[in-house]
C-alpha cells in the first residue's frame, strides 16, 4: 500500500525550502532574526492591498483577527490562517492514524512539506474566496485583472509568511512564527487601546481613543475633576481605564497560573546516583484549547453570517445566528442577536450579564466544557499523552523512581489527563473572565499573548543557563 506521504513526495521537492543550519547559532544571531522576521511581518500588516476598492462594510473576520494576527485590506489579510490551518488537518490526519507518519527523520521532513504544501493550496483557495465574496469591492466593478493582481498580491503575502515561520521553526530565531506573530498583533491592539493619539467624535466632543491619554485630556479639559476621572474610568464605546486595568489583572493572574505543576521524580537507568524530576504543568497544552475553541466559534461565525447574508429570514439561518452591524464609534462589525451563534459569544459585560443570566449560563458553561474537551483531545493528537512520555522517557533512559514502565504509564495517567483537562477549564474560565471584566483585546487574546511571552521567557532563560549569565548571553 503506497503511502499517502509518498504520493505528495514530488510536490514537496519543488517548494521553496530553508535548510537547516550547519551550525550552531548563537543567542544574539537568533535574537536578531526574530528581530528581522517580526520587522518583515510588521511592514507587511502596514501595506494596503493594490487595487481594493475602500470598503467601510462591517468585517466578517472580525472574530478571526486575533488568532489569524491578520490585518484587513493589507497584505497580512489571511495571517497565519493558512499556517494554523493546514497544521491543525495534518495533525487531526496523523493523530486519527488517517496518514502514517513515522518515526524517521525522513519522515518527519516529508510531513512538514505536505504541511507547507497544504498551506499553499489553503492560501490560493482563501485568496479566491476573498476576492469573489466581494470582500474589496464587486468584482465585476474592479475587473479580472485586478481580481488577478489582488489574488497573486494575497499568495505571495502567505507564501512569505510561510517561509518565515520554518525560518524560526528551524533554530534560525526564537520560538515560531505563528507564537511571534499572534502575541505581537495582541500586543499591538493593546498599546495602540491604551496610547493612541487618533480622536472621534462622540456627539459629547471630541475625544481621545487611547485609554491613558483619555484620562490626562479630559482631567486637563474639565472643570469638574471627579465626573472627568469617572468618565476616564468608565466611558462606553471607547477603550476605558477600568479595561487596561482589567487587562494587567488577568496579566498577572495567567503568569501565577503558569507557575503551578507537579514534578515527578525521575532516574536514569543508565548511571547511577543521577536524578532529575520531570515536571507537568497545570497548563500542560499551554494555549492550544483556546486557538482551537476560538477557530470552531469564529469559523461557525463566518458561516453564520454568510447565511445571513444570502438566506435572511429562512428558520433554520436564524436558528444558527442572526446578525446586527455595530454602530458604536468603534470598528465596523457585525456582532450576534440572537440564534446558536449569540449563545456563543461572550456578554458584553456583567449588566447584560444580569439582563440575560441564560445567555451567560450557556456561554460559560460551553466555554469551559469545549475548552477542557480540546485539552483532553489534544494530548493524544499531539503525542504528549501518558504512554508517549513513558516512551520518551524509555528512550532517554529515564525511569520513574518506584517504578516499571507498565507502571510508570499507569502513574503518568494519574497526572497527565487531569492536568490536560483541569488546565483546559482554567483556561476556560480565564477568557470568560476576561470579557466579563471588558479586558482590552478580549480573553482569548490575552490568554494567547501571556502564554507565547512566558513562553518566551523560558526560552531566554533555557539559553541564559547554557551559556552562563547575561554577558555572555548578548556579546
Amino acid at each position: 500500500m503506497v503511502k499517502f506521504l509518498e504520493v505528495l513526495k514530488p510536490f514537496c521537492a519543488v517548494l521553496p525550502e530553508i535548510s537547516k543550519p550547519e551550525r550552531k547559532i548563537q543567542f544574539r544571531e537568533k535574537v536578531l532574526w526574530t528581530a528581522i522576521t517580526l520587522f518583515i511581518f510588521l511592514v507587511c500588516c502596514q501595506i494596503p492591498l493594490f487595487g481594493i476598492m475602500s470598503s467601510d462594510s462591517a468585517d466578517p473576520f472580525y472574530w478571526l483577527r486575533v488568532i489569524m494576527a491578520s490585518n484587513r485590506g493589507t497584505l497580512m489579510e489571511l495571517g497565519i490562517s493558512p499556517i494554523v490551518t493546514s497544521s491543525l488537518i495534518m495533525q487531526l490526519l496523523a493523530g486519527a492514524k488517517i496518514i502514517d507518519v513515522g518515526d524517521t527523520p525522513k519522515d518527519r521532513a516529508l510531513f512538514n512539506g505536505a504541511q507547507k504544501l497544504f498551506g499553499m493550496i489553503i492560501t490560493i483557495g482563501q485568496a479566491i474566496v476573498y476576492v469573489m465574496t466581494g470582500m474589496y469591492g464587486d468584482p465585476s466593478d474592479i475587473g479580472l485583472g485586478i481580481c488577478m493582481l489582488i489574488m497573486i498580491q494575497l499568495f505571495v503575502a502567505g507564501l512569505i509568511v510561510l517561509l518565515l515561520d520554518e525560518l524560526l521553526q528551524k533554530g534560525y530565531g526564537l520560538g515560531s512564527g505563528i507564537s511571534l506573530f499572534i502575541a505581537t498583533n495582541i500586543c499591538e491592539t493593546i498599546v495602540w487601546r491604551a496610547f493612541s493619539p487618533a480622536t472621534v467624535n462622540t456627539g459629547k466632543g471630541t475625544e481621545f481613543e487611547g485609554a491613558v491619554i483619555a484620562l490626562f485630556h479630559l482631567l486637563a479639559t474639565r472643570t469638574d475633576k471627579v465626573r472627568a476621572l469617572r468618565e476616564a474610568f468608565y466611558r462606553q464605546n471607547l477603550p476605558n481605564l477600568m479595561n487596561l486595568t482589567a487587562t494587567i489583572l488577568v496579566f498577572a493572574i495567567v503568569i501565577y497560573f503558569q507557575g503551578f505543576r507537579v514534578d515527578l521524580p525521575i532516574k536514569s537507568s543508565r548511571y547511577r546516583g543521577q536524578y532529575s524530576s520531570y515536571p507537568i504543568k497545570l497548563f500542560y497544552t499551554s494555549n492550544i484549547p483556546i486557538i482551537l475553541q476560538s477557530a470552531l466559534v469564529s469559523n461557525l461565525y463566518i458561516i453564520s453570517q454568510m447565511l445571513a447574508a444570502k438566506f435572511s429570514g429562512n428558520i433554520f439561518v436564524n436558528f444558527l445566528g442572526t446578525w446586527a452591524d455595530s454602530g458604536d464609534g468603534g470598528p465596523a462589525r457585525s456582532f450576534p442577536i440572537g440564534g446558536i451563534c449569540y449563545y456563543m459569544s461572550p456578554p458584553e459585560n456583567f449588566s447584560h450579564m444580569i439582563a440575560d443570566p441564560i445567555h451567560a449560563l450557556i456561554y460559560i458553561v460551553f466555554m469551559l466544557g469545549s475548552c477542557a474537551f480540546f485539552s483532553k483531545t489534544w494530548i493524544d493528537v499531539s503525542g504528549s499523552s501518558a504512554k508517549d512520555v513513558a516512551k520518551q522517557l524509555k528512550e532517554q533512559q529515564m525511569v520513574m523512581r518506584g517504578h516499571r514502565e507498565k507502571s510508570m504509564i499507569h502513574e503518568l495517567n494519574r497526572y497527565i489527563p487531569t492536568a490536560a483537562a483541569f488546565g483546559g477549564l482554567c483556561i476556560g474560565a480565564l477568557s470568560v473572565m476576561a470579557d466579563l471584566l471588558g479586558a482590552i483585546g478580549s480573553g482569548t487574546g490575552i490568554l494567547l499573548a501571556v502564554t507565547i511571552i512566558y513562553q518566551y521567557f523560558e526560552i531566554f532563560v533555557k539559553e541564559q543557563s547554557e551559556m552562563g549569565g547575561m554577558g555572555s548571553l548578548l556579546f
